[in-house]
């Protein structure tokens, strides 16, 4: 069985082995056996979207857009029709590969303070629960981006944004979370929760958003 990743796409080769006879010593020819490849669309582990996925080969292509489409590709035939698979029929086929996959990722949200690199007490209350969901992980990567509202000037809110991402890399350390695997990044005011005009203080841009994969 192999795995691709094509908006959670899932290919499984099916072989079928043909016969060979051998008569008075006579050696038959021997005929390789035929492949095919079932490709499975499955929504996205992360965001639950199903995205898109195409079948091709020489002789054309199908197109998969809705959760379990299957289709079955054999050298030389177009691929095809297209049969809506079972959840059962899933688990069935490709139970062990969904399994080996990496849990998905867990996002977290964090607000700040106006003009401030400290954390709400709601948000302060989600640091254990961020813990957790890293310990989980056998090989845990976290990903730590700082946001700003449109308060200021650009460049000052690239700096605010990468101070708030720090002070809470610095918490989840000081509550036992490995530095090595943090990284921290600053948007500033370029990607904004709430789109506002310049100059508009929103608590909800003020943030920090978390992944942990």
């Amino acid at each position: 069985m192999t795995l691709a990743s094509a908006r959670r796409a899932l290919p499984v080769a099916l072989t079928g082995a043909l016969g060979v006879a051998c008569a008075h010593k006579v050696a038959a020819p021997v005929v390789a056996p035929t492949a095919r490849t079932l490709v499975v669309l499955l929504p996205d582990s992360d965001t639950a979207v199903t995205g898109r996925a195409g079948v091709s080969n020489s002789a054309g292509s199908v197109d998969l857009a809705a959760p379990r489409d299957s289709a079955v590709a054999i050298p030389a035939h177009t691929p095809g029709p297209v049969i809506t698979m079972s959840e059962e029929e899933v688990q069935r086929v490709f139970g062990a590969a969904l399994a080996a996959l990496p849990p998905a990722a867990r996002h977290f949200t964090l607000y700040f303070l106006f003009e401030s690199n400290e954390l709400t007490d709601e948000s302060r209350a989600l640091v254990p629960e961020i813990l957790a969901v890293v310990r989980q992980r056998s090989l845990p990567e976290v990903m730590v981006v700082g946001h700003t509202d449109t308060m200021g000037a650009p460049k000052a809110n690239i700096e605010l944004g990468l101070n708030r991402a720090t002070t809470v890399r610095a918490l989840l350390v000081q509550a036992g979370l490995d530095e090595s695997t943090v990284e921290v990044i600053s948007h500033g005011e370029t990607d904004l929760l709430v789109k506002t005009p310049d100059e508009t203080p929103e608590p909800r841009n003020r943030r920090v958003e978390i992944s942990v994969r």
